[in-house]
């Protein structure tokens, strides 16, 4: 794989998509050895310039995982499969490599190539591989006076967002980028005017506290989900987690991202300037590294769910462009297992708990698997699952000789996800990412630009001259 472009090729196109004082830096960086390699993007026509934009990132969400979600969500009393809102929405296909040999990203480097149109290598937050920085999708959003927007799941400050608000050679400064939220100015502002999700500890710190420097900006601060409809106005910041939310699983909102980007929408559609929003299903991705399954289609039911209301909200706003995509598969997922041709995905609603919460429970409680009998009654709550009794007695007594090993908590909930898994004829291969291409989904205004194979780069590439462009320009 060659990643080699021309300065007067990267000058021209860098000349379309950014001004002059950016253009300037990021050719600094290439004449420093940076392989920064833009893409084309296509000139878009007038009539096709959304007003607004509304990015939704599906981490981790290969194709497998969309495939899976059809079944899990299919109405069995009827004959056919009913199509879901990712079938109705699938414009094209993205490829994702980092700009290194591995063919394999991480979220880092993914989110570097949908936030800015520039590769770069795994670890890195919208920096080249000499830690210049590269011009992200909202910090020009906000440069031209648009109003700007994050909805995550994850922490604030997590790869996906950090890499559209912030620069850093590691995804693991969490500290350092929290601070630069602060320090990462554009016209003496913050880059995004809403933030909501996780990452209290890393933003309220003993050392520093950045959600009472937020304030000091005019920034409305809450930490409680329960409070988000007393936001009235922007700009707003919410924190209701330490790290990253709690699961849709086990979560009082199982629909938390669906009610985060509804407010957000609310205050958006208040302001009198065009908005770019990047909302993110943060948590597909987590329970793909995970290989639960029955975790990773309840996330993917909440992303569902917030794709059917961005999609209203453009259809009542048909100046409004939706784009979502993933930023690589995670797990190897697959649908089927050790040669048996079928998938038992409805079998899912009957899971209730993420296997380490029924895990904890067991070594809090190690009485509950003496007997068939009381381990039935135990496990009932938290999976409903219709167990054959010598399936479930092998099951109990898996679980009992774990119990005396160093590790038996992870064995424990290892043990019940495979249980899951063999039950639903689910497989995976690995407990990071793979290469597959991963689906594009558009509508709405300026939608065709997005349809057939792009790389991810030339997703970004086409927003940023959507963005860029003069007609909604707000100064």
């Amino acid at each position: 794989m060659t990643n080699l472009t021309s300065t007067a090729r990267f000058f021209t196109i860098c000349s379309g998509l950014l001004c002059a004082s950016l253009c300037s830096t990021a050719l600094l960086s290439k004449e420093a050895g940076a392989e920064t390699h833009a893409p084309f993007a296509p000139i878009i026509a007038a009539e096709y310039l959304p007003k607004n934009i509304i990015y939704l990132i599906g981490d981790g969400m290969g194709p497998a995982y969309t495939s899976a979600y059809r079944y899990y969500s299919d109405n069995p009393q009827t004959q056919r499969v009913e199509k879901t809102i990712f079938d109705k929405l699938l414009v094209g296909m993205s490829s994702t490599y980092p700009d290194d040999d591995t063919y394999v990203t991480d979220s880092a480097a993914a989110a570097t190539a949908l936030a800015t149109s520039y590769k770069s290598h795994n670890g890195a937050i919208s920096v080249d591989h000499q830690g210049g920085p590269f011009p992200t999708l909202l910090e020009m959003a906000k440069a031209q006076g648009k109003t700007t927007a994050v909805v995550v799941t994850s922490q604030i400050n997590h790869a996906t967002p950090a890499s559209f608000l912030a620069h850093n050679e590691s995804r693991r400064n969490y500290e350092q980028i929290a601070d630069s939220y602060l320090s990462n100015l554009i016209d003496e502002r913050p880059v995004a005017d809403l933030m909501l999700g996780g990452g209290a500890q890393y933003f309220a710190r003993d050392d520093r506290d950045l959600t009472l420097e937020f304030q000091e900006y005019g920034y409305q601060y809450i930490d409680s989900l329960s409070d988000l409809s007393s936001i009235e106005n922007l700009p707003a910041l919410g924190l209701f987690a330490p790290k990253g939310l709690p699961y849709a699983i086990e979560s009082q909102d199982p629909l938390r991202l669906t009610t985060m980007t509804r407010k957000a929408l609310s205050l958006l559609s208040n302001q009198e300037a065009p908005f770019v929003m990047m909302v993110e299903a943060s948590q597909i991705d987590w329970c793909g590294h995970s290989n639960d399954i029955a975790c990773a289609m309840n996330e993917m039911h909440d992303f569902a769910n917030t794709l059917s209301l961005v999609k209203r909200y453009v259809d009542t706003h048909p100046d409004t462009l939706l784009i979502a995509t993933a930023d690589h598969s995670t797990g190897g997922l697959t649908l089927g297992r050790e040669g048996t041709y079928q998938w038992q995905g409805q079998l899912l609603h009957q899971v209730h708990s993420l296997p380490s919460t029924i895990a904890q429970r067991i070594v809090a409680s190690p009485e509950v698997l003496n007997d068939l009998a009381t381990f039935s009654a135990f496990l009932q709550p938290h999976i409903s699952i219709a167990i054959e009794e010598r399936k479930l007695d092998g099951l109990r007594n898996k679980l009992n000789s774990r119990l005396s090993h160093h590790k038996h908590k992870q064995q424990i909930t290892d043990d019940i996800k495979q249980a899951i898994d063999k039950l639903t004829y689910t497989g995976w291969t690995t407990g990071g990412h793979d290469a597959i291409d991963v689906p594009i989904y558009a509508y709405g205004q300026g939608a065709l630009y997005f349809s057939g194979h792009k790389d991810n780069t030339e997703i970004a590439a086409t927003l940023i001259q959507m963005v860029q462009a003069e007609r909604y320009k707000q100064l």
